[in-house]
Parts: C-alpha cells; structure tokens; sequence
C-alpha cells in the first residue's frame, strides 16, 4: 500500500522515512502546533540541511542498538581503535572510510559508549524481558479520532500486543532530571495518544505503556536504566492536551488557516 493511499490499521513494516513523509498528524506534529500551528506547516517543507542531519545521534545510535540490532549494523560502522596522528592510524582510518559505505561513523569510544548502554539495559531484568519479548520494534498505528475524524498515526518504539503493552525507549543525559523531560518533551501527552491509537485499533486499551529510560552519562562506573509508567493525573492532563491540539489542529486544517504569531512573557524573575 502506498503512503498517500493508508487507513486506520496496524503496520508492522512501514519503512522510517515514508512513515515520516506519509498522512495522518502525529504526537510531535502536535507538539509543534501547541506552540503555533504555522509551526507544522514550516515544519513539513523547511530545507534540511543533510550534512547536520546525518551527524551523530547517540541516542538514535543505542536505540537501534537495543532495539533494531539489524538496523545498528546497516546504519552505523565502528572507527578503529587507533589514534589519526601515526601512519599505523591513518592507514586504520583510510581502510574504515573505504568500507563504510554510507553509515554513520561511531568512534571506537562512541561504539563502546552504545555497546556498553545496550548491555546496561539488557542487565535489568524486566527490561530484558521486554526487549526479548515477541512483539514489533517500529511498528505504525493508524487510527481516525473519533472526535474530529482526522486520521492520526503513531509509531511505538515497541509494540507487544499479545501483552497489550507499549515500550517507549529513551536516552537521558541525567536520570535524576527525567521527570521534568517528561514535562518539557510532552511525553504524558504521548502515553494517551499512543495509548488510545492502540485502543482504536485493537478494540480495548493497552494493559501499559512504559518509558524505559537509559542514561548516556555514567553514573558510579555504570549507565543507569529506569522502567517508568505514568500516574493516572499525568496521563488525563495528557489526554487532555492532546485532545485540545488535535481540535486546533482539525480547525487550523478546515479553514487551512495556520496561525503563526507566537506570545512572550517576560520570565518571572523580571516582572
């Protein structure tokens, strides 16, 4: 099936860019819009500039690496452990960059960093579990609101639904200051929207959703990992605005009317 063509359903093997590329409003689409609805429309034809785009990202590094390990050894190819400045090292070098094709470089330290987080995770039990459970890393849901009709889509980090759960993988520079990202990034806005995509399709709730969170600084010799779920307050103040957004959203798109002016305040150290 064709991008343009797809309906509500569950699909397991949609490649990333053309879910990306492809209809239906997703959580980070609304993220933009709760900020100013012209943001969504700039976001879906502002240039890219590649070079950037194909920099490092430890964090989609240890994704793949944890969760998509075929996807690891396509995308990402680790540096040799050699030092540029001698001969023996540039030759090392000269040898790697012939051989890697189009992946993204890791150097040695960076591929032992991801290798060492994936094995952090792997040491916590439930979270073992859940990464060795069947299910489908990547999967999409399509869904129709049932409220503005607007076809809306979600892509789980893994979805297990002979469990009836959903895992969310994230990286975070401090353990300790996650629950504020939960905040800050508008993840209570993503557990009920990805959690009522699923009830859509599959004709009852998920029996969870979890955010396993892995750290990507060291803490006491190690990289920490956390399983968190959310409470039922931070989940209806997430159904709550996502709801709202999806409204602006079906409005915005019916007049095709993307407001732009964004309001500042000054911080309250000033006033």
């Amino acid at each position: 099936m064709s991008p343009t063509e797809i309906g509500p359903g569950y699909y397991p093997d949609i490649p990333n860019a053309e879910y990306h590329a492809g209809p239906g409003v997703s959580k980070s689409q609304l993220d933009l819009l709760s900020r100013s609805p012209a943001l969504l429309k700039w976001s879906l034809t502002a240039p890219e500039d590649d070079e950037k785009k194909a920099a490092l990202n430890i964090g989609d590094a240890a994704h793949a690496a944890i969760l998509e390990p075929h996807r690891f050894r396509d995308e990402y190819a680790i540096g040799p452990d050699a030092p540029k400045n001698t001969k023996a090292g540039k030759a090392a070098w000269e040898e790697f960059e012939e051989q890697r094709g189009g992946r993204v470089a890791l150097t040695h330290k960076e591929g032992r960093q991801v290798a060492l987080m994936r094995d952090s995770v792997m040491a916590h039990p439930h979270a073992r579990f859940l990464i060795e459970s069947e299910g489908d890393a990547e999967a999409s849901i399509y869904w129709r609101d049932p409220i503005t009709g607007e076809l809306c889509r979600c892509r789980p980090d893994k979805a297990l639904p002979k469990m009836g759960w959903l895992l969310d993988l994230k990286t975070t520079a401090d353990m300790g200051k996650f629950a504020r990202s939960v905040y800050d990034y508008r993840y209570h806005v993503q557990d009920p929207f990805y959690s009522d995509g699923y009830a859509e399709h599959f004709g009852e709730a998920p029996r969870a959703f979890l955010f396993l969170v892995v750290s990507t600084s060291i803490e006491c010799g190690r990289y920490p990992v956390r399983l968190f779920s959310l409470d039922q307050v931070a989940k209806d103040a997430g159904r709550f605005a996502y709801q709202r957004d999806l409204q602006t959203y079906h409005e915005c798109r019916q007049a095709n009317d993307w407001p732009g002016i964004e309001t500042l305040s000054l911080p309250p150290w000033a006033a």
